[in-house]
């Protein structure tokens, strides 16, 4: 992680001293932002986990491993990397005040990590939950752009908008094992989720497009979680997802 964090901040160096060169005689797309509508795609990483509100302990259920009785200690969610692809539809509505709706189709993978141990807590176990997704996101957000400065401007955008699980469907139609342990099940999701979201980024005007970097926190707000008698759902009272989003756009 460092290192990636390292090479985006060469990157950028890299890209604002190239956007600086020729001391304005070689500015790029001058007429770029007088245009009313503009339109792009966009590649981006993102790392997504949850935000797990457990039941209190009192209420966790307890579970027999062998001929030992556990009972869950601690949850809580390890983020794991994902990516995305999406289009751009941006339309001017004042001089540094745009309009963006940025619709994508995004995988991610998240986990969901459960500590158990005995009355005596002298025997442990763990074990770890691979949540899978595949979000169509519908993001509609405000974009506020600085005035710009040769080939560079920088902006914040936010917003909101609508995500939909394409795999929460066939999650929800596993096979129940049986039983509260149910050690084997996964934990499953609701189809459908509401976001807001916030973020800045950079604009670099190239020969012959515009390139934006941009990093970006979207916050779910529903409960996602899908009951069941399962020791890992009957351990949670709320699922909602996070999602952090470096964004590579290209408009023309």
């Amino acid at each position: 992680m460092n290192r990636l964090i390292f090479i985006i901040i060469l990157f950028f160096i890299a890209l604002v001293s190239f956007s600086q060169e020729n001391d304005g005689f070689g500015v790029h797309l001058p007429k770029f932002y007088k245009q009313k509508l503009h339109f792009g795609f966009t590649i981006a990483g993102n790392s997504t986990d949850f935000r797990i509100n457990p039941k209190p302990n009192s209420q966790f259920p307890d579970t027999v491993i062998g001929t030992t009785r556990y009972r869950i200690r601690t949850v809580y969610s390890q983020p794991a990397p994902g990516f995305a692809i999406g289009i751009v539809s941006d339309a001017r509505l004042h001089d540094y005040l745009r309009i963006r709706f940025t619709p994508s189709i995004s995988f991610a993978s998240r986990k969901i990590e459960y500590r158990l141990s005995n009355v005596a807590r002298d025997s442990s176990k763990v074990f770890q939950k691979l949540v899978e997704s595949a979000f169509i996101l519908f993001p509609l957000e405000a974009k506020i752009q600085s005035k710009r400065l040769g080939n560079f401007s920088a902006y914040v955008i936010g917003g909101g908008g609508y995500s939909l699980d394409l795999a929460s469907r066939k999650k929800a139609a596993g096979v129940a094992t049986g039983g509260p342990n149910q050690l084997d099940d996964n934990v499953k999701l609701k189809r459908d989720d509401i976001f807001y979201s916030a973020g800045a980024g950079t604009d670099f005007y190239l020969e012959y497009f515009k390139l934006g970097l941009e990093l970006k926190l979207l916050i779910g707000t529903k409960n996602l979680l899908r009951p069941e008698n399962s020791i890992f759902t009957n351990s949670i009272d709320k699922v909602r997802s996070r999602m952090v989003v470096f964004t590579v756009t290209f408009e023309g």
